[in-house]
């Protein structure tokens, strides 16, 4: 199973999720079963590092953020069993690219997978916030992965 996280820029939400749900499925041992990366919709920050201040608050919680920024195109469908998403506008932009609707329906939200933050209608960008942004997007982040891969795992 392959699965791709995406955000706007591929610099916090994304490469955090990545992060968190490669730790998850190593934890449970399916690394061999269940591969994972993250891409951003825009331009703006390919073969970069993840931002400093997600590396950091990640680093807090015993994740490795060290992928480099990569921007989602409709080629991606052709590699990913599962799109994973962190907010609304993400959905819009990368179902604007399916071709079919079996590739729309391989897109899922983060936050349908949210157990103690049920009700939080997705990641926000922690990027232009404070410290607790990236605290709160990490909550989020650890918990939708948490209950994809029970739902993936079943």
């Amino acid at each position: 199973m392959t699965i791709l996280f995406i955000c706007l820029g591929n610099i916090c939400r994304s490469p955090a999720a990545e992060a968190v749900m490669r730790h998850l499925i190593q934890q449970q041992g399916l690394s061999s079963r269940i591969q994972v990366a993250s891409a951003a919709i825009g331009p703006w920050h390919v073969g970069e590092l993840p931002d400093s201040r997600m590396r950091r608050h990640a680093a807090r919680r015993g994740y490795q953020l060290n992928s480099r920024g990569q921007q989602f195109d409709a080629s991606y469908f052709d590699r990913f069993d599962y799109i994973v998403v962190m907010d609304e506008d993400n959905y819009r932009a990368v179902t604007s690219q399916a071709r079919n609707a079996d590739e729309c329906e391989r897109v899922i939200r983060l936050r349908d997978y949210f157990k103690k933050y049920e009700g939080r209608d997705a990641v926000p960008d922690p990027y232009y916030g404070s410290d607790r942004d990236f605290d709160i997007a990490l909550d989020l982040i650890e918990d939708g992965c948490e209950q994809l891969l029970k739902k993936f795992v079943e």
